[in-house]
């Protein structure tokens, strides 16, 4: 857990799953937020029985489906362990109740709000203007540690491409 939110880390409940544990599945309303100490959890959205991947988040992230979690609305994605992960869980009512209760925590939650919306846009535009090639090059140049810990069908599909089309990306690397 990040130190931005060792204030509230009375909060916090432990919790160990194991690889491909689906900690949220689309549809489903969001109680918990996830803070990762240990692993790797991934989002992604079923299009048709395939799965897209949508992000990646590792040690020191926060997970939730923040729209459902906030309003009660079904979750758009789902959220899954890719790796055996040690997460700290805070539930809805809790970080409700600290969030009425703390100025602090409602601007370190706005800061990480922000910080996503960020990420999000310039994911977005990133499919709007990249090619794939391009796209997985700013991916080893951001974020290196994914190709180490991700598995290549994750990435593909996270680019919106096959296996095959990043196997002959990576080999012309």
């Amino acid at each position: 857990m990040t130190e931005e939110w060792g204030p509230f880390k009375h909060l916090f409940k432990r919790l160990e799953v194991p690889a491909k544990s689906i900690l949220l599945q689309e549809g489903e309303i969001s109680r918990t937020m996830f803070f990762i100490e240990k692993g790797c959890l991934r989002t992604w959205v079923n299009n048709d029985g395939r799965e897209i991947t949508t992000q990646f988040f590792f040690e020191g992230h926060s997970v939730s489906s923040i729209e459902s979690f906030r309003t009660n609305q079904p979750s758009l994605y789902s959220i899954e362990s890719l790796e055996p992960c040690i997460l700290q869980t805070v539930s809805q009512k809790e970080f409700r109740d600290a969030l009425e209760n703390s100025p602090e925590l409602r601007m370190q939650l706005e800061e990480h709000l922000f910080r996503r919306l960020l990420q999000g846009q310039k994911l977005l535009y990133s499919y709007l203007k990249n090619t794939p090639q391009q796209r997985y090059a700013e991916l080893i140049e951001n974020y290196p540690h994914i190709v180490q810990r991700i598995p290549q069908h994750y990435i593909a599909s996270y680019l919106g491409i096959t296996s095959v089309s990043l196997s002959r990306i990576r080999n012309r690397r």
